[in-house]
């Protein structure tokens, strides 16, 4: 189980992060581009990713798996917070971020990895 505070931790630890209202819930951005938003009434994560990544991820756990309408089509996954261990979720912003990161911070976060 993860709680806002482990997700926020790990998404704040990313460069140039901003965090800014997006209607009822609260979105983690770079270079004004959102790659993750927190839905606190259903303690849930919605994160950017590519459609292979989604896929991947999704059959990692059942506690990750795309928004069930267009937007899941481009890539959009919810995380249920209460489900989802620290772990992969790390892995999973992390790929989130990349995919929305300019390339030149993505590079920078992918080498930290290696």
């Amino acid at each position: 189980m993860v709680t806002f505070g482990t997700f926020e931790k790990i998404t704040l630890n990313f460069p140039e992060i901003t965090i800014e209202p997006h209607f009822e819930k609260i979105s983690f951005r770079i270079k004004k581009k959102i790659f993750a938003t927190y839905d606190e009434k259903h303690n849930r994560i919605t994160v950017k990713l590519s459609e292979i990544d989604q896929d991947n991820f999704s059959s990692l756990s059942s506690s990750i798996y795309p928004v069930n309408n267009k937007w899941g089509k481009q890539g959009w996954t919810f995380i249920e917070l209460s489900q989802v261990n620290p772990e992969l979720l790390s892995k999973v912003l992390t790929t989130g971020y990349c995919e929305v990161a300019p390339k030149k911070l993505s590079a920078l976060i992918k080498e930290s990895k290696n």
